[in-house]
């Protein structure tokens, strides 16, 4: 993958394939692009449909560096880091989708950068946002644990194991959680057309109709699975290329 310096100087990796209008992806936590994005054929459906598709592996994740200080993590750097890339690609209109993790980034960037023309949230829901401080606590020391068995938090346990199953640098990881002044964003100020998609199982992060609901105009689809398994039934994929093409067809675009 091609790496870039983003805006503090922090080395990741990006891949840009396809041609045609261009949508952005965003991975989850201790995931990456490879393993959200690819594996479950959500970039090849997006190609097929005549899409440019753009990956970045978040800092702390994949083939990106991966600091271990809470501070580069912290003021929306994941944000940053998409507006960074955008810029280096020289893109003023795109499509941004982001699972989990990936989600809330998405939403910051759609709030604040106009060149977002719509935006896809997956993995969300009404709870998405809440108790994050919390959490991510437990999180962290589950991240940071000599042995996963001591944690007792449910949440953080699987993450935990999702971790050590994708090989992901736990430190790295563990830093996320405890930055301070993560990304947020505000679905009532998001002025572009959304779409909320959650696996039916996903007990993380509730409901996609609470979160819709705070948007001035989204949409909700329902797949399969749980927060982990959602992206891999082809109703997530397939919901992701039909909002597009009714988005072209607003925009008057050829898609």
């Amino acid at each position: 993958m091609p790496r870039f310096k983003s805006f503090d100087g922090v080395e990741l990796s990006y891949e840009v394939a396809g041609e045609g209008p261009p949508v952005v992806l965003l991975h989850g936590f201790a995931a990456d692009s490879e393993r959200n994005w690819v594996r479950p054929g959500v970039v090849s459906a997006l190609e097929a449909a005549g899409r440019q598709v753009v990956t970045i592996d978040a800092r702390g994740h994949g083939s990106s560096e991966k600091p271990h200080e809470p501070a580069a993590y912290a003021d929306s750097a994941m944000v940053h880091d998409v507006k960074s890339l955008l810029d280096r690609l020289g893109l003023d209109r795109i499509d941004v989708c982001g699972y989990s993790m990936g989600a809330m980034t998405a939403l910051a960037l759609a709030e604040s950068d106009g060149r977002a023309r719509s935006l896809v949230m997956g993995g969300a829901g009404g709870r998405f946002d809440r108790r994050r401080s919390e959490r991510a606590g437990h999180i962290a020391e589950a991240l940071l644990a000599d042995d996963r068995a001591s944690t007792t938090d449910p949440t953080a346990r699987a993450f935990r194991a999702f971790a050590d199953a994708t090989g992901a640098d736990r430190h790295a990881l563990a830093a996320i959680q405890q930055a301070a002044s993560r990304t947020r964003g505000d679905p009532s100020r998001v002025v572009v057309p959304a779409l909320v998609i959650t696996g039916a199982d996903d007990r993380l992060v509730g409901s996609p109709h609470e979160l819709a609901g705070r948007f001035p105009t989204a949409e909700v689809k329902v797949v399969a699975g749980n927060h982990l398994t959602a992206v891999s039934d082809p109703a997530f994929r397939e919901a992701i290329v039909d909002f597009l093409a009714r988005v072209d067809a607003r925009d008057g675009d050829g898609g």
